[in-house]
């Protein structure tokens, strides 16, 4: 989760400068692969392909989520996977030019939710140590550390921080919250 970005690939769509974007989140289609594997071409620095996203859409335990603009065009997103009570955000991206407007936190919370109706009372994700803004999203959502993988992340070499959220800690949290 996270990783130097790159420059930006020709098809990743960039907005006018300041216009506030309005989305729409739905399952991945196959029409959406091309522009997944671009966003993931500029956000990690050891990208899956379109074909490994692909081949995600055939596995009955794997979730993925675009965030689309008006016009339909694929500004991120991310995938759950979930085995018995447990998932994975194995991965979850924005377009560089679109970071910062709450997509992440958009998709964050629809992986949340379903991983709540799946049942699943846990959720891991790794996250690069020094992606700031990544950790201070999951933080806001529950995640907690729960350890270190040295040396997780290469170009360049960094080591990755294993974040848990608990649904159940995650529930009691906010019904404190409501009743405050």
């Amino acid at each position: 989760m996270g990783s130097r970005a790159r420059p930006a690939a020709s098809n990743v769509v960039t907005p006018t400068k300041g216009a506030p974007v309005s989305t729409v989140l739905r399952p991945v289609h196959a029409d959406d692969l091309e522009a997944i594997a671009a966003i993931e071409q500029v956000a990690f620095s050891d990208p899956w392909s379109a074909s490994a996203f692909a081949d995600l859409m055939t596995y009955g335990h794997a979730r993925t989520i675009v965030a689309l603009d008006a016009a339909g065009e694929v500004l991120g997103y991310c995938v759950l996977l979930h085995v018995l009570d447990e998932g994975e955000i194995a991965n979850i991206a924005v377009a560089p030019a679109f970071r910062g407007r709450g997509i992440a936190a958009r998709l964050l919370d629809d992986a949340l939710g379903a991983a709540v109706r799946m049942g699943l009372r846990s959720v891991f994700l790794e996250v690069r140590l020094s992606n700031e803004a990544a950790r201070g999203l999951y933080g806001s959502r529950g995640f907690s550390s729960v350890g270190r993988r040295r040396g997780y992340y290469q170009d360049p070499l960094e080591d990755a921080l294993i974040l848990r959220w608990n649904a159940q800690a995650s529930s009691e949290s906010h019904v404190a919250a409501a009743g405050a």
